[in-house]
């Protein structure tokens, strides 16, 4: 899986992999070669007091060494470039295919596992990818090599290799087939302390007011402690590995040192064969120490590169026609033909036989109970879900025929729970329309009635924190509603984001409203009757079915479930 998913970003880079592998081909090179020189000025330079030869062949060496430090230095610099540039491709890709996804798959996936896929699990492959790049080219060449050329200089010790080599692979194997289950295991908990500590963060607020602290803390330890007994059960593994390792190489060593000294002492060797012999034994020993550090890397990383081929794989549930069409005209006009929209495998519709339309230059505003699917109507209109059956047309034309961009373009949607940005107030408006002039901004504010606390703020260079915490609920969806305005779109939605205002506020905002939208269509969806009793058409839902619509007078006298709830707010007044 991990070679899978990193092919298609290792190609373009083949000439920069090149030459990673030929710097470091030259460096495991210089590294075989110098025990051999090292062999050479012992036996005819230090045993036969050959003084010249040892300046010469000295001389060699440290040319050889610093050639080496040369290359090893170009070598690491682009395996690094290329691990970087993967990793920021990566996480360009999956932040694309999230961006792709409809609100069912958002919830498919979840939103701190998706955050940790682009984070977490990103860096697992880059780490991986830079190691390889440098270890996985001078490993294997330094492990044979070391081993041939031990041979060459002391052929009668090959017993001693021939069974530590063998025993090392199969216990690398061993460890790795444990290994890699749990490191799935722990990315999936990786998810789990990411979501609780973004719950306790978001929700400090409810935390306090309801004295949960100590709830929630050990809500955190539970999953931190779940999460650090995975983690040490690999560890335990690793930790068993690594004197497992020593072990045997240093159990080669003296194996070498024990039945090399009898044979230079017996003359089969010379001495500086047997120095080269152990140069080869500490490169084959590094090589292992190389392997095995990619061994605890590799599990990781496979574990990683699985849950973000399941990202890059998934297959948006909405997706754009493959030849969308481009409405004729862009009036916001809005038509719904026995619309009906049920959740995959639920038992009931949570909309059913919707038939309606939104002229231009109207208000229409949709109220009903809690949970009879108002803000779905709302996320119908603008495609973040598809209709189960029926038609929804924007603009004259079916949504599911429109390229989503284009369709989006036309709307101007102010959430249910509004959200601000980090940066400024202005930064946060030209999210709208980013051309739009100072002028066009405090016009919106002025209509939105927030150009009052924003100018005790500072101006439009007043900082926003993310998710607009340093402003008030009110405040808040004023800004939202501002941001919405400056975009001067065709179609307006307010999905219930006049509920944190007060009623004077909320009066001054609806009568400045239409002269600032004009011809533009406008749907309100809102739980107050003061909000959208002077709308042209008031549809009323009851559980996912129109209970009725017409004007605020028509509902008081024909539609039971409207009056119920405009008595119940307004009183007799009603």
């Amino acid at each position: 899986m991990l070679w899978r998913l990193l092919r298609p970003y290792l190609r373009p880079r083949a000439g920069a992999i090149v030459v990673v592998v030929l710097m470091l081909v030259g460096q495991s090179l210089g590294n075989l070669y110098l025990p051999n020189l090292n062999a050479d000025l012992i036996n005819r330079g230090v045993v036969e007091g050959n003084l010249g030869y040892i300046w010469a062949t000295g001389a060699g060496m440290l040319v050889v060494t610093l050639a080496i430090s040369a290359v090893a230095i170009v070598g690491v610099y682009w395996a690094s470039r290329v691990s970087m540039a993967v990793g920021a491709d990566l996480r360009r890709d999956v932040f694309g295919s999230v961006q792709a996804f409809s609100l069912r798959d958002m919830g498919d996936f979840g939103t701190p596992s998706l955050i940790t896929r682009n984070t977490n699990d990103v860096q697992q492959i880059q780490m991986v990818l830079q190691v390889s790049l440098t270890m996985m080219v001078i490993a294997p060449i330094m492990m044979i090599g070391g081993m041939v050329f031990a041979i060459r200089e002391g052929a009668r010790l090959l017993p001693v290799l021939a069974v530590a080599v063998p025993l090392m692979v199969v216990f690398l194997a061993l460890m790795m087939s444990r290994v890699v289950p749990r490191f799935r295991v722990m990315q999936v908990k990786i998810d789990r302390i990411t979501q609780v500590l973004r719950e306790q963060i978001t929700g400090v607020r409810v935390i306090r007011a309801f004295v949960r602290g100590g709830d929630e803390l050990r809500r955190f330890d539970d999953a931190n402690g779940d999460l650090t007994a995975t983690t040490l059960s690999v560890n335990r593994l690793f930790a068993l590995m690594m004197p497992t390792m020593m072990a045997i190489l240093n159990l080669t060593t003296v194996a070498v040192m024990w039945f090399g000294g009898r044979l230079t002492a017996e003359g089969a060797v010379s001495i500086g064969n047997l120095t080269a012999v152990l140069s080869y034994i500490l490169q084959i020993l590094i090589a292992v120490m190389m392997a095995t550090m990619l061994a605890i890397m590799v599990p990781r990383a496979m574990a990683s590169a699985e849950r973000i081929g399941q990202v890059l794989a998934a297959v948006p549930s909405i997706t754009d026609p493959s030849t969308a069409r481009r409405p004729g005209r862009v009036d916001g006009r809005v038509e719904l033909a026995d619309v009906r929209f049920s959740y995959p495998g639920s038992e009931r519709a949570i909309l059913e036989g919707l038939t309606f339309g939104v002229e231009p230059g109207q208000m229409s505003a949709v109220i009903g109970g809690t949970g009879s699917g108002k803000s779905t109507l709302l996320n119908l209109i603008v495609r973040f879900l598809d209709v189960s059956a029926g038609s929804m047309r924007v603009n004259g034309l079916d949504v599911r025929e429109q390229a989503r961009e284009a369709l989006w373009s036309s709307i101007g949607l102010v959430p249910q729970a509004a959200y601000l940005f980090r940066g400024t107030v202005a930064s946060n408006l030209r999210v709208g329309d980013e051309r739009a002039s100072d002028d066009d901004l405090w016009r919106a504010l002025t209509v939105a009635q927030a150009q009052d606390f924003v100018a005790e703020m500072g101006g439009l260079e007043a900082p926003i924190d993310q998710g607009g915490t340093n402003v008030s609920g009110g405040q808040r969806q004023r800004l939202a509603i501002a941001r919405a305005l400056v975009k001067r779109p065709a179609l307006y939605l307010f999905d219930d984001c006049f509920s944190a205002l007060d009623a004077e506020t909320d009066a001054r905002l609806r009568a400045a409203l239409p002269g600032y939208t004009g011809t533009a269509s406008v749907v309100v969806v809102s739980q107050r009757v003061s909000t959208i009793m002077g709308a042209d058409q008031i549809i009323v839902l009851d559980e996912g079915r129109i209970a009725g619509a017409g004007s605020h007078g028509d509902l008081m006298a024909s539609c039971e479930p409207y009056r119920a709830i405009a008595l119940s707010q307004l009183g007799p007044s009603a």
